[in-house]
């Protein structure tokens, strides 16, 4: 069976069960095409993974709003399922990058299915460059050729413009992990400034928190975090790092998700499982102003999941937390946990000072959306269901039976593999970038701590007019 006809029963099945009851709805599908290329042509030749830059993937590590139809699809530290060299991780000089889409949601006229069709399409593609130098590896890792890469900085370099990459080797080993001059960048959350202007990223590697401005890709501003969440013996192998450090973000485990206020005064970061001085699943939510630097640290407790890809305002202190394991489509596995919470931070503890078990300190939690359930109840496999769900953005509003109702656009990350060939897929199966959109209601978001009534404050973007290249 084709995808596209997996699609389509998938929708008629879907539609069926959604029908017979209110609440939270699947209301339409998307896929972008996992073997087609981006903008940026630039960035086409091959990789050392023998893949081309530009190869369109891992569009749902992070997943934003734009206003109207607008939406940004951030792809993390590039194409590194394919195995070459294991002292840095099978990664690649991969230029990180996000997506523009314009998301067209339609009504379906074909009085089946889903009552919406969702159609990607690329509008343009912005690389991450700072103006001023970046450190980058040598390419000398061991004491044979065998193990020499050569030069970790991209070709496409120039005088003032020094370009990110998901290399592991890109740092400077006498310096800690958050090093801004480092040129090894693993994006996996972004959000939009409420002026329509710049892009805020979150990072694995460093932890970073990074301002970049959207139409040109340079890099505006360093966010500086606590000194507790670095690691102070980096390596280009996360093994070695792990047993290297006693404190800090775990290895490919830092700073996953980002949130932004609708007020678009507050970053809020959350790792995607604890820092190694904390207890197993006592995972910290970062609060960072954007105009004074501020930070204020809480406690989110993993009760299901191995950990948590992404984080979403709902207001200014309750928010969306994607929970999640690593089964799936991609993990040769059946898909467990796909859930997402909503939290409030309203009265809760800064941890900042405290280590060990957070437990005591976490903030309350109570489930919005079985993710995994909903798809699985209306027919799906739980070994068709991604692995990685990983992006979530709220979206423009939409008109159901009369009804204005809230979306929820969820987005997957699939490694950069067009394709899976496993035990459960014997003759292979596509694997795209598949956009999930919901269709919500105030009272689905429930009560806050106090009791009242959730207050929906969707971000407002500013109407700015921006050409895509």
């Amino acid at each position: 069976m084709t995808k596209k006809m997996q699609l389509s029963t998938v929708a008629a099945a879907l539609f069926a069960a959604n029908a017979c009851h209110a609440g939270i709805d699947l209301i339409a599908i998307g896929s972008a095409d996992p073997a087609s290329f981006d903008r940026a042509a630039r960035t086409h030749a091959p990789l050392e993974t023998g893949v081309s830059g530009n190869v369109l993937g891992g569009l749902g590590s992070g997943l934003a709003w734009a206003g109207g139809s607008l939406f940004l699809a951030l792809p993390d530290r590039g194409p590194n399922a394919t195995p070459y060299n294991p002292l840095v991780d099978d990664t690649a000089s991969y230029i990180n990058r996000f997506q523009t889409f314009d998301f067209q949601l339609k009504r379906n006229g074909g009085g089946s299915g889903l009552p919406f069709t969702l159609t990607p399409v690329l509008l343009s593609t912005t690389l991450f460059y700072s103006a001023t130098p970046l450190v980058y590896g040598t390419g000398a890792l061991g004491t044979d050729e065998s193990h020499t890469l050569g030069s970790g900085a991209p070709a496409l370099n120039g005088r003032r413009s020094f370009y990110f990459t998901g290399r592991s080797d890109n740092f400077d080993p006498a310096a800690p992990s958050t090093n801004p001059d480092n040129g090894r960048l693993d994006p996996e959350g972004i959000r939009l400034s409420n002026d329509g202007r710049s892009v805020f990223v979150s990072d694995e590697y460093g932890p970073y928190v990074y301002q970049f401005d959207r139409i040109s890709g340079k890099r505006i501003k360093s966010f500086t975090l606590p000194d507790h969440f670095a690691v102070t013996t980096p390596s280009p192998r996360s093994a070695d790092e792990i047993a290297g450090n006693t404190v800090g973000r775990i290895a490919n485990k830092g700073m996953e998700g980002l949130a932004i206020t609708p007020d678009g005064k507050t970053l809020v970061g959350v790792m995607q499982a604890n820092l190694t001085q904390d207890k197993k699943n006592s995972v910290r939510i970062v609060t960072l102003g954007i105009a004074t630097g501020m930070t204020h640290e809480y406690a989110y407790r993993l009760t299901e999941g191995s950990g948590v890809s992404e984080i979403l305002a709902i207001n200014d202190h309750e928010f969306l937390v994607d929970e999640r394991d690593g089964k799936g489509l991609g993990d040769d596995s059946a898909a467990k946990v796909k859930k997402l919470f909503k939290i409030d931070l309203a009265g809760a503890a800064d941890v900042s000072g405290i280590s060990g078990d957070l437990s005591a300190y976490a903030v309350p939690k109570t489930l919005f959306l079985d993710f995994k359930a909903a798809l699985a109840d209306a027919g799906i496999s739980a070994y068709d269901i991604p692995s990685k769900i990983e992006g979530i953005a709220f979206g423009p509003d939409v008109t159901i039976d009369g009804r204005k109702r809230h979306t929820l656009f969820v987005a997957n990350d699939n490694d950069f593999l067009p394709n899976i060939t496993d035990s459960n897929h014997p003759d292979g199966v596509a694997n795209p970038n598949n956009f999930y959109v919901f269709a919500f209601d105030d009272a689905d978001l429930g009560t806050d701590a106090g009791g009242k009534p959730t207050v929906f404050q969707k971000q407002k973007i500013a109407g700015a007019s921006f050409t895509f290249r």
